[in-house]
């Protein structure tokens, strides 16, 4: 039996979340709150993929391509230079543009792949598509026309989401978008701010991983001068993502307590 091919993405600890990284050629969905590192672990998995023989494409519905530049710099990437070398390209569009782009024989995304051997992309954020229809079922057909578009170009593909709920997950249904999008997509993972003892940390946990097994805990993440690190799991509490996490044992209190 062959081995699964995988998609690394350079972010410490998250790759052994994932067993090694993504499988290829799969959509795989990053949902966060604004500002908790969904972008920034993105330009990672990119950047990663650019350095180590696979070019990446950054597909942008919000921002102008001179912000991931910056925000790139600041983390010790040079997309520019990336760019002069064919290794990466990063596109402002929009989701109606860019769904008939891929309807189109030859267009520019499918040129990209024959081109410059894409094998990554970053859309930057699927949330974007939502505005196209009110209408949940013809929304549904959309993203999964657009996913499996992408798919066929060969290429493993990694969207952002905006969750609209800062802290945890109290008082929030799941939308319907939300609910087709984590059946369309082949991975699913969640990213967090919780409070804990008055302080913010950042959360990451892998809901749903199809075709292969993973790490189910929850675990802390931190954003360094390299980009994210995924630490160990929080250890002796619970309902991490209610946003009010308690402790699960008294001996955990024991052993932390300052004496």
């Amino acid at each position: 039996m062959q081995p699964e091919e995988r998609a690394v993405t350079g972010v410490p600890g998250f790759d052994a979340m994932l067993r090694g990284g993504f499988l290829t050629r799969t959509a795989n969905l990053l949902e966060g709150a604004p500002g908790c590192g969904k972008t920034t672990l993105g330009m990672q998995f990119i950047h990663y993929g650019a350095t180590h023989g696979e070019p990446g494409l950054i597909l942008t519905f919000e921002q102008f391509p001179e912000q991931y530049y910056r925000d790139a710099a600041g983390f010790g990437w040079d997309f520019r230079e990336l760019e002069r070398r064919r290794l990466l390209q990063v596109i402002m569009s929009s989701p109606e543009v860019t769904k008939a782009d891929l309807e189109r024989f030859n267009g520019r995304i499918a040129g990209l792949v024959s081109n410059m051997g894409v094998k990554r992309i970053l859309v930057d954020s699927i949330s974007q598509f939502e505005r196209m229809t009110d209408d949940p079922v013809e929304l549904r057909n959309l993203l999964h026309g657009f996913l499996n578009a992408l798919r066929r170009e060969g290429l493993t593909a990694l969207f952002t989401r905006e969750a609209y709920v800062l802290l945890g997950d109290e008082q929030r249904e799941e939308d319907e978008t939300e609910a087709s999008m984590s059946f369309l997509v082949d991975s699913y993972v969640l990213l967090r701010y919780v409070e804990i003892e008055s302080a913010i940390h950042r959360a990451i946990i892998v809901l749903k991983m199809r075709g292969s097994a993973h790490d189910t805990h929850i675990r802390q993440f931190d954003i360094g001068p390299h980009g994210l690190v995924v630490q160990e799991p929080f250890k002796g509490r619970e309902g991490i993502l209610s946003g009010t996490p308690q402790y699960m044992a008294e001996s955990f209190i024991k052993a932390f307590v300052r004496r």
